[in-house]
């Protein structure tokens, strides 16, 4: 889908979403989160992220800013593939129900390129969110066990790699992790901040990055 079409669906669903649909979502919890991260030296921007729930109201930048850096250390630093415990910086969604679509737009800044991907979210996804399961927690202690959302995976994480690919997983606490897929985003022409910075990228990629970049390149293809 082309941006202008995006950008005008976008304008029409949250048009007629206002119109038709008021009120707080009934969830079983508070709020659904939204983490974005990117593989060790992979550095990104992310310009926003954009989310239409179920119900068609869309709501514009609910995220946005660094993406963090969701590496553990048995990942010795190694950017190449995924992790299978993805993580990274939680931000709840509050006052939206949960999603149908979430669309981010972010600068691969190590390219450096601008990408925008739409992530599609099925049904049996948002039944995941709202199905309560039996945690498993490496602690014996009651803590976290009183909240609203203990036992529902309740975070949707989004990687974000070079070349616009991006995964996404559903999670929660003391749950395993659940791929809900991989997405391809499309190429931004206009360039960052569509056009509006003259072609200027959020920052230069840190130095230890541009050391790894320079000695060992991009791992294209292991995302």
């Amino acid at each position: 889908m082309k941006l202008p079409a995006l950008l005008l669906w976008l304008t029409t669903l949250f048009l007629s979403g206002c119109a038709s649909t008021q009120g707080q979502p009934n969830l079983p919890y508070g709020n659904w989160a939204i983490a974005v991260f990117a593989p060790k030296h992979m550095d990104v921007w992310i310009e926003s992220v954009d989310v239409i729930d179920k119900r068609g109201r869309v709501f514009e930048r609910v995220y946005g800013g660094v993406g963090s850096i969701g590496e553990p250390p048995h990942k010795n630093g190694q950017p190449a593939g995924w992790t299978t415990r993805p993580g990274g910086s939680a931000k709840p969604i509050s006052g939206v129900d949960l999603p149908e679509f979430i669309f981010v737009r972010w600068q691969s800044l190590i390219e450096p390129q601008t990408y925008n991907v739409r992530i599609n979210i099925a049904q049996w996804v948002r039944e995941r969110m709202v199905n309560k399961e039996q945690p498993l927690c490496p602690w014996k202690s009651d803590w976290g066990k009183d909240l609203p959302s203990f036992g529902y995976r309740d975070h949707i994480t989004i990687g974000l790699a070079p070349g616009g690919i991006a995964k996404a997983w559903l999670q929660g606490p003391c749950l395993a992790p659940v791929e809900i897929g991989r997405f391809e985003g499309k190429i931004i022409k206009e360039g960052p901040d569509m056009g509006k910075n003259n072609g200027h990228y959020a920052y230069p990629i840190t130095p230890e990055s541009k050391a790894y970049i320079e000695q060992f390149g991009i791992p294209y293809g292991s995302w």
